[in-house]
C-alpha cells in the first residue's frame, strides 16, 4: 500500500504526464491545420514523431498571386530593396532585385557601396540604385560615427516605402559595413518591415542572433555551409542529416520566432510550428547566383502573402497562417520550376541569368493571367 506520501508524488507525477501529453496534443493539432491549410498530407507516424509535408506549393501560388487589370497602380504588386553589393560583389545584388521584377514586383531598390553602384547601374535601368553604403577602406576612424549616421539616415528616408528588404547578397564582411547594415535591421524591425536574410547577411546575424531573435517577419535562407555554421551556434553541434526536420525545428525554436529556408535537393522549411518541404521540379546545374534569386523570389511572395492575409481577415486557412512560410514555400517552388525549364533548354550550360529570364514563363504556366 502507497503511504500518503507515495500516493502524492504519483498523482503528482501523472499529473505532469497528463501536461506533457496536453502540450504535445496541442502542438500537433497546430502542426496537422497547418498541414491542411498547405494543402500537404501528413506522415501517417505523425503520433509518434514530428511531421514532414510537401506543401502543395502550386495552390499557395494561385492564391497569393495577385490579379493584374487596369485598376492597379505603381507600387501596388510590392516594393522591394535589396542591401548588399560591394566592390568584389555586384552580381549578386542585382540578381535578387532583377528576379523580384521578373516575378511581378513594381519596383526594386538597391543599396549598395559607392563603388559598386555604377556597377549594377550599367546591368539594367530597371532598377534603382543607391551608392549610400560604405567600406573601412574608405572610412577615417574618426568619421565612423558620422558616416554611419549618414548611411542610416539615407535609408530610413526610403524604408517605411517598402514591403520586404532583402539582406546580404554581395554584402561583403567589412566590419563597418556590417555594423551599418545592423542599424538597419533594428530600423526595419521598428516598422515592422519584413526582412529575407541571405549570403554574408547570414554571417552578420549568425554572429548577431538577437538582430532577428523574436521577429516573425524575418526569414532565413542557408546553403549547406550557412546552415552548419547555424547549427554549431544555436544548437552546439554538428548537422544531423538523419533527424533534418527535427533538428531544423529546434534550430528555429533556439533562434526564436523566425523562419528558416533550408536550400538543398529538397527544400525545407519552418517556422517554429511545423516543417514543410518543396521538393517539386529542379535542376542538377548548381551555378551560382541562383541563392538570390531565390531570396528575390521570398521576398516578392512575402510581401503578396501579407497583403493576401489582410485581405482575407478572419479566414480560418490562409489568413490564419504564416506570410513567411507561405512566402518561403511559393518563392522556393518557383525557383525551382524555373531552373528546371532553363535545364531542359540550355543542360550544362545553364547560367542564372538564363533562369531569371524564365521566372515570367515559369509564373505563367502555374498562375496564367
Amino acid at each position: 500500500m502507497l503511504s500518503g506520501h507515495g500516493m502524492s508524488t504519483r498523482l503528482t507525477s501523472l499529473n505532469a504526464a497528463k501536461s506533457s501529453v496536453s502540450v504535445f496534443s496541442a502542438v500537433l493539432r497546430r502542426q496537422q491545420f497547418l498541414i491542411r491549410s498547405l494543402g500537404g498530407s501528413p506522415d501517417q507516424n505523425c503520433s509518434v514523431k514530428m511531421s514532414v509535408m510537401e506543401a502543395d506549393a502550386m495552390k499557395i501560388i494561385r492564391r497569393i498571386t495577385p490579379t493584374l487589370d487596369l485598376s492597379r497602380y505603381k507600387g501596388q504588386a510590392g516594393k522591394i530593396a535589396v542591401v548588399g553589393g560591394c566592390r568584389e560583389y555586384t552580381g549578386a545584388p542585382y540578381f535578387a532585385a532583377i528576379s523580384a521584377l521578373k516575378i511581378g514586383a513594381d519596383l526594386s531598390h538597391v543599396f549598395c557601396t559607392k563603388d559598386a553602384a555604377p556597377i549594377i547601374k550599367c546591368y539594367s535601368p530597371e532598377l534603382i540604385v543607391h551608392p549610400v553604403l560604405e567600406e573601412s577602406y574608405n572610412v577615417k576612424d574618426e568619421d565612423k560615427g558620422i558616416i554611419a549616421n549618414k548611411v542610416l539616415s539615407e535609408v530610413k528616408k526610403w524604408m517605411e516605402r517598402f514591403d520586404c528588404l532583402v539582406i546580404g547578397p554581395g554584402l561583403g564582411r567589412d566590419p563597418f559595413l556590417l555594423d551599418c547594415v545592423s542599424e538597419i535591421i533594428k530600423h526595419a524591425r521598428q516598422l515592422n518591415v519584413p526582412l529575407v536574410i541571405d549570403g554574408d547577411g547570414l554571417f552578420l546575424v549568425t554572429n548577431s542572433l538577437d538582430l532577428v531573435s523574436g521577429y516573425p517577419f524575418a526569414v532565413l535562407t542557408p546553403n549547406v555551409n550557412e546552415y552548419k555554421r547555424l547549427v554549431q551556434k544555436v544548437l552546439n553541434c554538428e548537422v544531423n542529416e538523419e533527424e533534418s526536420s527535427a533538428e531544423l525545428l529546434s534550430l528555429v525554436k533556439g533562434i526564436g520566432g523566425v523562419t528558416v529556408l533550408r536550400k538543398g535537393n529538397s527544400d525545407l522549411i519552418c517556422d517554429g510550428d511545423a516543417v514543410c518541404s518543396v521538393s517539386i521540379f529542379g535542376s542538377p546545374r548548381r551555378c551560382g547566383g541562383q541563392g538570390d534569386i531565390l531570396s528575390g523570389s521570398v521576398a516578392v511572395y512575402l510581401s503578396w502573402a501579407r497583403q493576401c492575409i489582410k485581405l482575407a481577415e478572419g479566414d480560418l486557412g490562409i489568413g490564419t497562417m504564416n506570410p513567411a512560410l507561405i512566402g518561403c514555400v511559393a518563392g522556393s517552388a518557383l525557383l525551382r520550376k524555373a531552373a528546371s525549364i532553363a535545364f531542359q533548354n540550355k543542360k550544362r550550360a545553364t547560367l542564372t541569368s538564363d533562369i531569371i529570364e524564365f521566372l515570367g514563363m515559369s509564373l505563367e504556366d502555374i498562375c496564367p493571367i
